[in-house]
């Protein structure tokens, strides 16, 4: 082969999992048709529970360093059309980060290049074929055609992905007819930005920040961080539109006296985009040695979903193509991947469809809809859980789970931990990318029925204030592979650990799983 995994598409879906690859000590080769990085923001930061990998990774410093702010908790959300406030939570359920996302992909990309990953841009992926020992992928690049061979390929080339059709994996769902406009511009002098966000217009009069619905669509307008205007209309255009023109200022100003039945002076434009909703999802991730994440695999109906969703789907799949590729894998493992990952895409279409029924009425029984969907979102429970639900943190895998143990599949919560060596946490053992058992009721016993499995697991005894379990198996991606409840007797405890790790590690034979060198 001439390397491990073929990754088309250098988006942060590809990167990351290029990166995740390489801290498995996998040879990736990331594949990408545009010649260089972009500079054209699609989106202004990202959110969601991404941000708790990265941490866990000990990316998000380096991120947030490169960004306008650290990350923080959500003021609110736009969801389907309204605002939902979040501010009165004393933790709320969704965070972001401020950061555009040229400057993400930028970050991501130098952090593959120090792992030694290859990322060959201007290079376009036009078919691939496989067997059943490889596939091989047909190549133009700069310098003419080529062909490259690996173990794997994984699809991350968005919305239109050639990879997924090459698969023949059929792509369902519906394009909606919303036309959305979207411009970044300066603000201009005739414009005045009140401290609450309004606007005050000269010849006009106040605009009212956030979502203003009209009979001929809605227009939105918010203050960036930067101090410019983030400004966007919908309006229905049955009719469709074509992406690849570029959109103008003039567009923008059209389509803002259309909705608004006004003028609205813009400044400089620094970004201008038109998209329209589409909600469709692959029917499988994977076909034989053909994978696929990201928006190749996903395409949701509102905004603020993609890059979260991609991403994570990065992380749960990498170390699972790194066990089948190294040759320790067990039986299924790699399918675990589109069961996880379809169930999660499906809870983001799920909500991102929720929002299209509250955006798209314009009577008085969709306003009414509106109306109550605000007020049961005034208590803090339903509150809690939509942001929960928008961020991915809700994510639960259905886990084989004999105990019933609320934490089995979910996220591994970042407890503090005092070890021999000091005080760390979850977030820190996390860093490595390797499985960990979490001793943390001092367990001699469930310690030596791991040791058949130390060379693939980090195996740690650490204390915490309000222990949630005896132990906790967490895998690479940050789930709960396992739980031992408190107290739970050695003789139900040691052979569930056994099973779990046989499930998830593959058979106990005492060979090293590789591992890199890396900077923090």
């Amino acid at each position: 082969m001439d390397v491990d995994v073929i990754i088309v598409g250098a988006g942060p879906t590809g990167l990351m999992l290029a990166g995740e690859l390489r801290l498995a000590g996998v040879r990736p080769l990331v594949l990408e048709r545009q010649p260089r990085l972009r500079e054209t923001p699609k989106a202004n930061g990202f959110s969601g529970q991404i941000l708790e990998l990265l941490r866990y990774r000990g990316l998000l410093d380096r991120m947030e360093a490169a960004s306008t702010d650290r990350s923080h908790p959500a003021p609110g959300f736009p969801f389907g059309g309204v605002h939902v406030d979040l501010p009165h939570l004393a933790d709320p359920p969704l965070r972001v980060l401020g950061l555009p996302q040229p400057r993400l992909e930028r970050l991501l990309d130098e952090r593959a290049r120090e792992l030694g990953v290859d990322i060959r841009r201007g290079h376009e992926v036009v078919g691939v074929s496989q067997d059943d020992a490889r596939v091989t992928a047909d190549v133009r690049g700069p310098g003419g055609p080529y062909r490259v061979t690996a173990r794997y390929v994984v699809g991350c080339d968005g919305g239109r992905s050639r990879i997924r059709d090459s698969a023949g994996i059929p792509f369902p769902g519906t394009t909606y007819p919303e036309v959305n406009r979207l411009g970044q511009v300066t603000v201009p002098d005739s414009v005045t930005v009140l401290d609450n966000g309004d606007l005050d217009v000269a010849g006009l009069g106040r605009i009212r920040a956030g979502f203003t619905r009209t009979d001929r669509g809605v227009f939105a307008c918010g203050r960036l961080a930067s101090g410019c205007l983030l400004i966007q209309t919908t309006e229905d255009e049955p009719v469709g539109v074509d992406d690849d023109t570029p959109m103008t200022l003039a567009e923008l100003q059209d389509s803002i006296r259309r909705v608004l039945g006004a003028n609205l002076p813009l400044g400089e434009p620094l970004r201008l985009s038109r998209y329209q909703f589409q909600a469709r999802q692959a029917e499988r991730y994977r076909d034989g040695r053909i994978l696929l994440a990201g928006d190749a695999a996903h395409l949701f109906p509102a905004t603020g979903i993609g890059i979260n969703t991609g991403m994570t789907d990065a992380v749960n799949l990498a170390w699972k193509l790194a066990a089948a590729i190294h040759g320790w894998a067990p039986a299924g493992l790699l399918d675990t991947y589109h069961h996880e990952r379809h169930f999660a895409g499906a809870r983001a279409l799920l909500q991102t469809q929720a929002q299209v029924a509250l955006r798209r009425g314009h009577d008085p029984a969709a306003d009414a809809l509106r109306e109550l969907f605000l007020e049961l979102l005034t208590d803090e429970q339903p509150l809690r859980r939509m942001g929960a639900l928008i961020a991915g943190a809700d994510i639960r895998y259905p886990l084989p789970n004999p105990n019933h143990h609320a934490l089995a599949g979910a996220f591994a919560p970042d407890l503090t931990l005092r070890t021999d060596q000091g005080t760390t946490s979850v977030a820190e053992l996390m860093r490595t990318a390797r499985p960990i058992l979490l001793d943390l009721a001092d367990r001699p016993d469930l310690r030596e029925t791991a040791r058949d499995w130390q060379h693939r697991i980090d195996i740690r005894t650490a204390e915490t204030d309000h222990r949630p379990a005896d132990a906790l198996l967490i895998r690479p991606d940050g789930h709960i592979a396992w739980v031992a409840p408190t107290d739970e007797p050695t003789d139900t405890a040691a052979p569930a650990l056994r099973e779990a790790l046989s499930r998830w590690l593959g058979t106990s034979q005492k060979t090293t799983m590789p591992v890199i060198n890396r900077r923090a």
